[in-house]
């Protein structure tokens, strides 16, 4: 347990860094997102952001489970 608690902490600073030194990527501002904009009120759901990232997670996932 104490080995996948270590790699997912070093995936997540890796994803931090990926997306803080390369703010070209456009998560989070796909086509597909929802943004509703009023005057006292914003609702945004990244609905295609979180199909992206599932789709990548299930991937790795796959991937990992091949190569063990």
């Amino acid at each position: 347990m104490g080995k996948i608690l270590i790699l997912i902490g070093l995936v997540l600073v890796v994803i931090g860094a990926i997306l803080e030194f390369a703010p070209n990527i456009p998560l989070g501002r796909l086509p597909g997102d929802i943004r509703i904009e009023k005057e006292n009120f914003t609702f945004y759901f990244p609905i295609t952001t979180c199909i992206v990232i599932s789709l990548l997670l299930m991937l790795v996932g796959y991937l990992w489970n091949k190569v063990r």
